[in-house]
């Protein structure tokens, strides 16, 4: 069975509940829910719940918060056997509001996070021999970002021999400004992952973030990757893979937005699944657009178990070559 290694960060989230605006005065406060959240956590828990093996890589505390994540993530069927515990380490913390269109805006605490450590402990040689054993690595720019310089090289040169021995990496360009020193940084990082990476999942929001001004054509000609997937402004992806180019475009919507939190993370999910069960390039691109267009019709990153779409048959591939 094909198997993903996602690597990343989950935080505490705190959402901004229905009627809990603050009052004119700032007094009194906003009521929120709490609950978890993090990109790749997202596109863990997809992933989990489109059948695929999933394990997640990360750093959490000895606290009651991340037993609740661990808990949380074992109930979704995300592996944990990867996970580092580091006594007296907290998880990180961000809160989220939408407007009224749906769109979100975060506010994070995180500088001391234990998953920023991931790269820094007793046990990361094992756990970065480890992905040599999955068929898929994926992690996100805002993974790459909780790391300082040394322990992004690790983890590239850890990438590296993984793809020695068949394992695909995955690099979603998931950018957060306030996560990085400044945009030059980013700007190498992100040329260091193009270069590693045999699949590129990225967007029109994240590229023109770092290259401003520059055209549909121009950003996609800096990645070099075999297999990109870019997402437009609109509901419409274009796809570069051996062989070929495709434009994809979402089917209208028919229920109202109500939170775009996770769009690109679930569409991630989707795509790198329906590429493990042997579909092409377009094929995912159209399940990436059909769960991300049903996802954002509920709040929160997670939907209700009884939302997914129900599932289906692919034809089979061998799972070090589904997705070449």
């Amino acid at each position: 069975m094909a198997s993903v290694a996602c690597i990343g960060e989950c935080m505490v989230e705190l959402r901004q509940a229905q009627g809990g605006a603050s009052s004119a005065q700032g007094q009194g406060g906003g009521l929120y829910s709490r609950g978890f959240g993090g990109d790749t956590l997202n596109t863990a828990v997809y992933l989990a719940r489109l059948e695929v093996k999933v394990d997640y890589l990360t750093a959490l505390g000895d606290d009651a918060l991340s037993d609740e994540m661990i808990a949380a993530w074992t109930a979704e069927g995300v592996g944990t056997r990867r996970v580092a515990r580091l006594p007296g380490k907290l998880p990180g913390l961000y809160m989220i509001q939408t407007d009224a269109k749906g769109e979100r805006q975060f506010f994070h605490w995180r500088d001391s996070a234990a998953a920023r450590q991931l790269m820094d402990l007793p046990e990361t040689d094992e756990l970065l021999n480890s992905l040599m054993s999955y068929d898929i690595v994926y992690l996100s720019a805002i993974t790459l970002s909780i790391y300082d310089a040394a322990g992004r090289a690790r983890l590239f040169a850890a990438i590296k021999r993984a793809r020695l021995l068949g394992t695909r990496f995955v690099f979603d360009t998931n950018f957060r400004a306030r996560g990085w020193l400044d945009r030059d940084v980013a700007r190498e990082v992100f040329s260091a992952a193009f270069a590693a990476a045999d699949i590129v999942l990225t967007s029109t929001e994240d590229l023109l973030a770092l290259y401003p001004g520059e055209s549909h054509d121009q950003l996609m000609a800096r990645i070099p990757t075999p297999e990109l997937v870019f997402r437009l402004a609109e509901p419409v992806s274009l796809l570069r893979f051996p062989g070929g180019t495709s434009e994809v475009r979402a089917e209208p919507m028919t229920k109202p937005v109500v939170d775009t939190t996770a769009a690109g993370d679930s569409f991630a999910a989707a795509y790198i699944a329906a590429r493990l069960s042997g579909s092409d390039p377009v094929e995912a691109a159209q399940a990436g657009h059909r769960l991300a267009s049903l996802v954002i019709c509920y709040a929160g990153a997670i939907i209700p178990g009884y939302a997914m779409p129900p599932k289906k048959r692919h034809r089979q591939a061998s799972s070090r070559q589904a997705t070449k």
